[in-house]
């Protein structure tokens, strides 16, 4: 019994690759079928238990399968993973990781944690975490060895919060975005702000810049309905994203996060932007992947860009000063991997144990059925069970003392030490006691 994740992040691959492999919540489940379809057609069985995680900084398939031994899974799982996004399997395996078994659980409870942000810390990750296992689940791929180790991520994920500092006076990207819009802008109070989406990513930077309370902010989204909804509480005006062309050029800091599969914000739209505020700057920070901006934006004179990857070292130098709760963090995340692998050895022992058992039942039957066959013909109760407990201690023996006479040497020496530990232990307490 294994597990595995196969992933690519922050750390292993820049913005546009990973946005060859972002989904969004409502892909997760049809892709979570695609992949066990894939593996059943293949090797005509079940399809194998899986789950995946996918945001802006990282997407992640986490998949186990008792009936396929050691890595059986990995190939098949990288050239599917490949095949969605379009690269070739060792185009992705140059930008990702394999992990295996604690090393895949000690990256999920990391993630779970905030380790593994780009912000140090930060709590939303967690709340993705479990959105993407609610998806496994409704979708029916997530199993008892994934359900096991999401549960034990969120668990080590509450003792961390709880235990350490290690979210204390977190830098997010949306405080990022602020500090860089002030450095360009001698007063926020005076900019007006375009909010692009209407998710949790907007939700959390618009409140950032509430806080310095610009002249005036819009917020456009492709449902006008939740577009509103966000507008209202932030005293805003609600657009549609078919407005964004024409009223582009009144916004002074512009910031999109949307799931777009495409560009929503063009090159040919920021120029005409630009030249009806006759080369008054805008700043933009696209937190979208895949992006909502198109790269070549960049480029323009008195246009100031940022991607969530140009964000990285302004809120890792705030990461850097929580070094001694990292430490604490990883601690107590270490404990709960030996925990995990642990549950995950004696779960690979089921299915012997499961044997044994069946095997021993088979026996006690069989002893049962001879037993009241010998009640049948008269014979006495001594009798019968004298040649029930021989019967049974002969089919007990039988397998090992078989094995005792047919091998020689060092392999015989080894086999009889192990036949000592399981047949000649002593207690102090006799088993068949507990029944009184």
């Amino acid at each position: 019994m294994s597990v595995f994740a196969l992933g690519l992040n922050h750390t292993t691959a820049p913005l546009d690759m990973r946005g060859r492999f972002a989904f969004s919540l409502e892909q997760i489940g049809p892709t979570l079928h695609g992949f066990r379809d894939r593996l059943a057609l293949q090797a005509a069985r079940s399809g194998p238990e899986v789950a995946l995680l996918s945001t802006c900084n990282r997407t992640e398939l986490y998949f186990s399968d008792a009936t396929v031994a050691d890595s059986g899974l990995v190939r098949p799982a990288v050239d599917w993973l490949a095949g969605l996004g379009g690269v070739p399997s060792h185009a992705l395996m140059d930008h990702s990781y394999v992990l295996e078994d604690g090393s895949a659980a000690r990256h999920a409870f990391r993630v779970a944690s905030g380790l593994d942000s780009m912000v140090l810390g930060e709590p939303q990750i967690l709340g993705q975490m479990k959105d993407a296992v609610r998806e496994a689940d409704s979708a029916g791929t997530l199993g008892t060895t994934l359900h096991q180790l999401f549960q034990r991520s969120f668990a080590v994920a509450k003792e961390v919060r709880s235990s350490t500092e290690i979210g204390a006076h977190s830098v997010s990207m949306a405080a990022a975005s602020v500090r860089l819009a002030a450095q360009l802008f001698e007063d926020l109070c005076e900019v007006k702000v375009l909010y692009v989406g209407a998710g949790e990513m907007i939700d959390l930077v618009a409140t950032h810049f509430a806080a310095r309370t610009p002249r005036a902010t819009a917020v456009a989204n492709r449902t006008l309905e939740r577009g509103e909804k966000l507008a209202s509480r932030l005293g805003a005006e609600a657009l549609r994203l078919s407005d964004l062309p024409h009223r582009l050029a009144e916004f002074d800091i512009v910031i999109s996060c949307t799931a777009s599969s495409l560009p929503i914000i063009g090159l040919g739209a920021v120029e005409r932007a630009l030249k009806a505020r006759k080369r008054r700057p805008i700043f933009m920070v696209d937190l979208a992947v895949p992006r909502d901006i198109e790269p070549e934006v960049a480029q323009l004179d008195d246009i100031y860009l940022y991607t969530v990857d140009d964000l990285s070292a302004l809120v890792q130098t705030a990461g850097e000063k929580r070094q001694a709760a990292v430490e604490q963090a990883e601690a107590i995340i270490e404990s709960g991997v030996q925990s995990f692998v642990h549950w995950l050895d004696q779960r690979g022992s089921v299915p012997l144990i499961q044997a044994l058992n069946a095997q021993a039942d088979s026996w006690r039957a069989a002893e049962i059925a001879r037993a009241q066959k010998m009640l049948a013909r008269g014979e006495s109760i001594e009798n019968v069970l004298e040649a029930m407990s021989r019967g049974l201690t002969h089919k007990l023996l039988h397998g090992a003392l078989a094995e005792l006479h047919s091998t020689a040497g060092e392999q015989r020496s080894q086999l009889a030490h192990t036949v000592s530990r399981l047949f000649l232990r002593t207690s102090s307490r006799d088993p068949a006691d507990d029944g009184r």
